[in-house]
């Protein structure tokens, strides 16, 4: 059963991170190696500037290899404008509801414009696999 609906009972504390200005090639050795599907991106104060998804890397290494061009660094091919995040307390339904009507994967999960955790659809299943039983 689920012992509460707060999202800070379910997120991922730790998030796996990247700076904006780490090589993007590192960058998806870091997916790669942790088995997700992408990377909180911070600054030097752990604020979140952008998201970097499967998706991204796979746009920029095509891109670099028509092109002939460098990948580059992380900043050049993560989302940063209008990143939807969410709030420790939030109810965890709501935010389930919401990636789902916004087709999304993960959430950063912010306090005091600091980057604190991250909710998947992985810790989401969890939660209901609790709450059934």
């Amino acid at each position: 059963m689920l012992h509460s609906v707060s999202l800070r009972d379910y997120m991922l504390p730790h998030p796996v991170k990247v700076k904006a200005d780490a090589n993007m090639l590192e960058a998806m050795q870091i997916i790669i190696d942790n088995k997700i599907s992408g990377l909180c991106v911070v600054d030097d104060t752990n604020n979140l500037v952008g998201i970097l998804s499967e998706l991204d890397c796979l746009r920029a290494v095509l891109s670099a290899t028509y092109n002939k061009t460098s990948v580059g660094p992380v900043r050049e091919h993560m989302a940063s404008d209008n990143l939807v995040v969410a709030h420790p307390d939030e109810d965890i339904v709501d935010i389930a509801q919401d990636m789902l009507a916004k087709n999304k994967r993960r959430r950063p999960v912010v306090e005091n414009g600091k980057l604190i955790g991250q909710i998947t659809c992985r810790q989401l299943l969890t939660a209901v696999k609790k709450f059934r039983q």
